[in-house]
């Protein structure tokens, strides 16, 4: 990290989190340096990113919060990690879609951004078991009213988890008998050994239906996900044709990824064959 003044509270807090991670633990005398910023600005963002559940604040600075695989963060809680992040990846990964098409929305706050990329793509049929993301498309008709074009959205049944997706056997079934051209994939954590996973087993079985009736497979996942592994794997890498992220994702995850997948793009950098 260098030192500079006119960092957003967003960046810094973003610049923080990826020194804690990287190191184990770091202290305020070391962020204030480093971020030319005084103590009480970053004693201030630690609070922020302790309330978000992110890292633990200790005597003198801050260590990374250790969770279980079996940790589900609610949709509100997941909402206010990497926005910034998350919007560029959105706006690439809506480029991947063709007016027409037929595609999938799993749940997430990933996707929740993408949807809104897409309410004015032109006659879209969206298979989403997201409440969230099937809001985002029933609220932009609300707004509009009936117009020519507007998406077709079929929300798949089920149990609700904490992150608001539509999960179990009704929305198994449902899936299971459709078909897209391009299934958007959320995910909590994403690694060459445990590929795609989820700390949610009803989930797990449920995004593998979806990875089985789409065409093509698109994740769509911030840098932080990386490395993460939660407590059930449901697609390997070999399974995702393309992974969209953003620049925080490190070179040498880049070079792994791009071993094991067709296509990495790089939100707001030329895309990676």
């Amino acid at each position: 990290m260098s030192e500079n003044q006119n960092l957003l509270a967003e960046q810094r807090r973003t610049l923080i989190l990826d020194e804690v991670r990287r190191r184990g633990g770091v202290r305020v005398n070391e962020l204030t340096r480093k971020l030319g910023v005084s103590d009480m600005t970053v004693r201030r963002d630690l609070d922020a990113l302790a309330r978000q559940g992110v890292l633990e604040k200790v005597h003198g600075g801050a260590v990374p919060v250790v969770e279980a695989s079996t940790h589900e963060p609610g949709f509100e809680a997941k909402s206010g990690l990497e926005p910034t992040a998350k919007e560029d990846i959105a706006r690439a990964a809506a480029e991947l879609v063709s007016p027409g098409a037929a595609i999938a929305l799993s749940g997430g706050t990933t996707t929740f951004a993408l949807a809104h990329r897409l309410v004015d793509v032109p006659d879209l049929t969206v298979v989403t078991n997201s409440v969230r993301v099937a809001d985002v498309f029933h609220a932009a008709q609300r707004t509009s009213g009936a117009r020519q074009g507007a998406a077709t959205v079929v929300l798949t049944g089920g149990v609700r988890t904490p992150s608001d997706s539509l999960v179990g056997p009704v929305a198994d079934q449902a899936i299971a008998a459709l078909h897209f051209d391009l299934l958007f994939l959320g995910v909590h954590g994403i690694s060459v050994e445990a590929g795609l996973s989820t700390p949610n087993l009803a989930e797990a079985e449920t995004n593998r239906r979806l990875v089985q009736s789409a065409r093509r497979v698109v994740v769509v996942a911030d840098h932080t996900k990386w490395g993460t592994v939660g407590l059930s794997s449901f697609a390997s890498l070999e399974q995702v044709d393309t992974l969209v992220t953003d620049s925080g994702l490190p070179r040498e995850a880049r070079a792994e990824v791009s071993e094991h997948l067709r296509r990495l793009v790089v939100a707001g950098e030329p895309a990676e064959l």
